[in-house]
Formats: C-alpha cells, sequence, structure tokens
C-alpha cells in the first residue's frame, strides 16, 4: 500500500482537473498499486452518454484492463469525493482494501450533485465490509474542484 498518499489524491485532483477542462463534472478517481499509478480516470458521463461512467467506475475498469484480472486487493483508490453507492459497490466488488476520498458526499450535494445521502461508513457497516475507509485526504482541494465547475458557464448537471 502506499506510504504517502498526497501525491496519489493529487493526481486523482489532476484527472478531475482534465475532465473539467473537457466539460465534464469535477470527479477523479486514482487506483495504485505499489506506489505506482495503474489508472486515473475522470467523470465522463456526458463524453459517454453513460449514467455509470463515474471516475471510480472508469479507474477500475482501466486498472483490470491493464493488470489483466477483476482482483485489485493488492491495489488501492484515491478519490476526489466519498464515492457513491455504485461507485462504492464496484469498489467493493474490486476487492479494494482501501479507500482514500477527499470532498463528502455533502459536499457534492452542496454543489448541486444529487448524490444519495448514505455515507461510505454506513455502508461498510451495512454490508459487514472490511475495506479500510480514509475521509478527508486534502478536502479543501477536492472541494474547491466544486468551485471551479460552478464557475463553469457550460457546466452540465446530471
Amino acid at each position: 500500500m502506499s506510504m504517502t498518499a498526497e501525491p496519489f489524491m493529487a493526481r486523482a485532483i489532476l484527472a478531475a482537473e482534465h475532465g473539467l477542462a473537457a466539460g465534464q463534472t469535477p470527479f477523479g478517481a486514482v487506483i495504485v498499486r505499489e506506489n505506482e499509478v495503474v489508472a486515473a480516470e475522470h467523470n465522463a458521463v456526458w463524453a459517454a452518454c453513460d449514467p455509470t461512467a463515474h471516475a471510480e467506475v472508469r479507474a477500475i475498469r482501466s486498472a483490470c484492463e491493464a493488470l489483466r484480472t477483476i482482483d485489485l486487493g493488492d491495489c488501492e483508490i484515491f478519490s476526489t469525493c466519498e464515492p457513491c453507492p455504485m461507485c462504492f459497490t464496484a469498489i467493493h466488488w474490486a476487492k479494494l482494501p482501501r479507500l482514500t476520498f477527499g470532498a463528502s458526499i455533502a459536499d457534492a450535494a452542496a454543489a448541486g450533485f444529487g448524490e444519495l445521502d448514505i455515507s461510505n461508513e454506513q455502508m461498510k457497516s451495512m454490508g459487514a465490509s472490511d475495506m479500510e475507509i480514509i475521509a478527508g485526504l486534502c478536502r479543501d482541494r477536492c472541494v474547491a474542484l466544486f468551485t471551479q465547475w460552478l464557475a463553469r458557464d457550460d457546466r452540465r448537471e446530471y
């Protein structure tokens, strides 16, 4: 697992910024194995016309393809925002043992995103998951992504 988490969150933030530049929403995710980035993705819901094209799901797909496996148990994921229930479940199915995120679901909701009001800790508890969850890493920088997105005249909500 990673020794220093901040550079990996910085990479997730960069992925989100690339998504913003491409007219997407402000979410990024990175999957790391042995302190190396395996996948870095941003949300591409509008580009793909796919409501499941969230950054975390795309990062899982990319990492699985790169590593030729569906078991990412020797990896970890960094997300700029607390994953929605769909993404949290995908992280569980991919067997990622550690999730680190920056902004919270409440931060996303405050920016206008229609997140379901259930925290990752609640899902972990309800599902009896042993996933390690680290919340709030680089939170201010991750919340700033929402501010950047809200300032765009061309932003598209969903």
